[in-house]
């Protein structure tokens, strides 16, 4: 019980006291002075009125106090929250800039290899293109080779790695023979070119010598089919080239 019911509850107890003293002073004969008896109504009434008031306060500020709990609470769940959504943006922002970035890095990467090996085979294909020169210049002219000597400077100008796919083309169209002629078409030489005079590209001596068509050979090749290798699969595909 809080102070104010206590306090009333001892003050309405002492009027009703009094109230039963002037009862019995009657009773006696010795009658109140009637404002006396009026006053102790009133008090009476008054304070036992204000024992349900402080109860209803102490409800209301009870109430109150609660509600208040409880916008505090949701008010931290709503804030909680809030951060969390916040975070978990960010980190979707942070991996997609590392993606992009790692992406970006990549392509970087990629291109910077493209360009170096492009790089490396025009330095091959022009250091081919050199030793072709050298080799078909230096040769010794003779009325004839051998299919062994072709052969031997074939493996001299063709780079390695592509000789097999030259000599398989070589073997279907001429059989190594440097003056074979297609008696339909009028394909000439080595790697039948048609006509036989595109040989003079590479040499006037396209006719008599084995080296000015290999020469001429293999740039046709890597020029229509970007390497003897690529000529040979469409050949295999189409039975010429």
């Amino acid at each position: 019980m809080s102070r104010v019911s206590v306090r009333g509850f001892a003050v309405a107890s002492a009027t009703a006291v009094t109230t039963v003293g002037a009862v019995v002073g009657v009773a006696s004969g010795s009658e109140p002075a009637k404002d006396a008896r009026v006053e102790a109504t009133a008090a009476d009434t008054s304070l036992l009125a204000a024992i349900p008031v402080a109860q209803n306060a102490q409800a209301v500020t009870a109430s109150l106090t609660q509600q208040a709990d409880t916008q505090t609470q949701a008010a931290d769940t709503a804030a909680r929250q809030a951060a969390e959504e916040a975070a978990r943006l960010q980190a979707a922002e942070d991996a997609t800039a590392k993606k992009e970035a790692a992406d970006a890095a990549a392509k970087k990467e990629a291109e910077a290899k493209a360009a170096k090996e492009a790089k490396e085979r025009e330095e091959k294909d022009a250091a081919a293109s050199r030793s072709a020169e050298r080799d078909a210049s230096a040769l010794t002219a003779k009325s004839s080779y051998s299919t062994a000597e072709i052969k031997a400077l074939a493996q001299q100008i063709v780079p390695a790695d592509q000789f097999q796919c030259f000599s398989n083309i070589v073997n279907n169209e001429s059989s190594w023979d440097y003056t074979a002629t297609n008696a339909s078409s009028g394909a000439y030489g080595l790697v039948q070119a048609l006509p036989g005079s595109k040989m003079s590209s590479a040499g006037s001596d396209w006719r008599t010598n084995p080296a000015t068509q290999i020469k001429w050979g293999l740039s046709y090749m890597n020029e229509r089919y970007k390497s003897p290798c690529g000529a040979w699969s469409f050949w295999q595909a189409n039975n010429w080239y």
